[in-house]
């Protein structure tokens, strides 16, 4: 029988009306690929559940974003579509129905997640992350570092964190195309590392 948190339904009715059959969408084929799956949420957004995380979707301004919690596992990579800053997740920038995969993709990508919960497997780290971790660190940006000077906060934070979280930051800034854009960034990042957030806070799981 399907179970529908009333947080859900409260997310999907505050969210943009292009977003609306897009969360609905996703949330019948949740239920349809495995009856038994819960809804949560988790970090402010929809997530289903069964022994743990399958995935979080999320409505912003202009798209949706699906997150799969083991996606090295469940995604093939051919088929994960390239994403940017402001659309995380493997399905990248979801606008309309017409965005997502096939309900028969998607209900495989649910199911195979299902198996992996059950069985207690745990996602592999990535080899990207791997290598990024034995990499040396790499320079804080004058911008950033002036930044971070003037945010006591912030930089305690920053000092704090492991080389890859840093690096997540750094590389994230630096990659900014435009000054307005790399200001912008660093303004947002003061904010998260103010709060001791890493760079991709809303997609880590919470210790507890």
């Amino acid at each position: 029988m399907v179970q529908n948190d009333p947080r859900v339904d409260a997310y999907i009715a505050k969210a943009a009306p292009f977003a609306q059959p897009i969360l609905k969408r996703l949330r019948e084929i949740a239920h349809e690929a495995y009856p038994e799956i819960e809804e949560d949420i988790k970090w402010g957004a929809p997530a289903f559940m069964h022994k743990g995380i399958i995935f979080i979707m999320a409505a912003f301004k202009q798209h949706c974003a699906v997150n799969f919690w083991k996606s090295a596992m469940i995604v093939p990579a051919k088929a994960r579509r390239a994403s940017d800053d402001k659309a995380m997740g493997q399905l990248g920038r979801i606008a309309s129905v017409d965005d997502l995969p096939p309900k028969k993709t998607i209900i495989g990508y649910v199911r195979t997640a299902v198996k992996l919960n059950e069985g207690g497997i745990a996602a592999p780290k990535p080899e990207k992350a791997k290598a990024a971790a034995k990499r040396t660190p790499i320079r804080t940006p004058p911008s950033l570092a002036k930044a971070l000077a003037r945010n006591k906060k912030a930089k305690t934070s920053f000092d704090g964190f492991s080389p890859s979280h840093r690096r997540e930051y750094i590389e994230w800034i630096s990659e900014a195309k435009t000054d307005e854009t790399r200001d912008r960034r660093i303004e947002q990042a003061l904010g998260w590392l103010a709060e001791g957030k890493t760079r991709n806070w809303k997609y880590v799981r919470k210790q507890g």
